[in-house]
């Protein structure tokens, strides 16, 4: 199936597969990309040498196209985008909004530029500034998330910029990737999807609780770090709730410290992301401070094994997944699906009698 996606990026078939932190190592990355979609590394909780390993390990285990997710609020985010370049990197995608100067520099090596939006007005900040392609999260994906479902947020987007737009927030299977495609989209992105199968390294006991959730199971707080996070409903996020303002500033000042050890991030580095990260999104400074839970609370379940002290991010999808395929598995079990639900549909009324003309073909453009 070609698709704006797969000529822009150079993958076989218009899946993504996003940049989990502490979950796309580089074992689940070059599985998928060896499985013919595209794998984002996640470097937000690495150090900078420790991105430049990773993205060699990939490049060891698979000859495909690959990218990269970093922080474009980062003070190390120039160091980063370096490396990419350095490395060949094919994509480099983004959390956050990177400035037109890094979007510039990128492009000029020859390298993708792919930011995630939750927003219109943010999509057309980014195609304006250069931008190739956005990656569109609605409201029904894991980590940090929206109020906008993707159903109403995606067709919005596609309406909105001339680059190619991927979906996120929802999908797991074939249908929905035709879903997208209806709408106008160039692919789609999933995580849980790709947490849950054989070659995600996250610990068995975990992969048991999210195999183990209903889609009642999955909330949405904002007692983590500020800001709306759908995650698993568990006993420790039903604590968070309960606890009050000077309980979770004292953990998030511990989580900070725990951080800044395994990061090798300095407090002033770790002062000036926060101050950063405060004028980026407007966050008062106990939502910064907050902010330090989220990449250990991660890790304590997603490296640690041990999810009744660490925090699962899940998208909704959680509840219809049963099974730990591998990503070659997934990937090919994804396309069958697509091409089927896309034989089926002239059965639903898509023809036309002979007055009208030929018949339409499904030939998605994904601007």
């Amino acid at each position: 199936m070609k698709t704006a996606l797969t000529e822009l990026t150079g993958v076989r078939h218009p899946i993504v597969q996003t940049g989990m932190g502490w979950v796309a190592g580089p074992r689940l990355v070059s599985a998928t990309a060896n499985a013919g979609a595209l794998g984002i590394l996640a470097s937000a909780t690495m150090t900078v040498d420790q991105l430049r390993a990773a993205v060699r390990e990939v490049k060891s285990r698979t000859a495909a196209p690959f990218g990269v997710n970093l922080r474009a609020d980062a003070g190390d985010a120039r160091d980063r985008v370096r490396v990419i370049i350095d490395e060949g990197v094919r994509v480099a995608s983004f959390a956050l909004a990177p400035s037109r100067e890094l979007i510039a520099e990128l492009k000029d090596a020859g390298v993708v530029v792919v930011p995630s939006i939750g927003a219109r007005r943010h999509a057309e900040k980014v195609a304006a500034w250069g931008a190739d392609a956005v990656i569109v999260q609605g409201g029904e994906g894991g980590g940090h998330t929206g109020e906008v479902a993707t159903t109403v947020l995606l067709p919005q987007v596609v309406d909105a910029v001339d680059i190619p737009v991927i979906a996120a927030g929802g999908f797991y299977d074939g249908r929905g990737l035709v879903a997208a495609l209806a709408y106008g989209a160039a692919g789609v992105a999933m995580g849980t999807r790709f947490l849950l199968t054989s070659d995600s390294t996250v610990p068995d006991a975990v992969k048991a609780r999210y195999l183990a959730a209903s889609v009642k199971d999955v909330t949405v707080t904002t007692r983590v770090d500020g800001l709306p996070h759908r995650m698993l409903r568990t006993e420790l996020v039903a604590g968070l709730e309960k606890s009050g303002r000077v309980a979770s500033l004292t953990r998030a000042v511990r989580h900070a410290a725990a951080f800044r050890k395994i990061s090798g991030m300095g407090w002033r580095q770790m002062a000036r992301d926060g101050l950063a990260m405060r004028h980026g999104k407007d966050l008062t400074w106990s939502q910064v401070l907050l902010a330090a839970n989220t990449p250990m609370m991660l890790r304590s379940a997603m490296v640690d094994g041990r999810p009744e002290a660490g925090v699962m991010a899940s998208g909704q999808v959680t509840g219809l997944i049963d099974d730990l395929p591998s990503c070659a598995e997934l990937v090919e079990r994804v396309m069958r699906e697509a091409d089927k639900t896309m034989c089926r549909l002239p059965a639903v009324g898509f023809g036309r009698s002979d007055d009208q003309g030929p018949e339409p073909t499904f030939s998605p453009s994904g601007a």
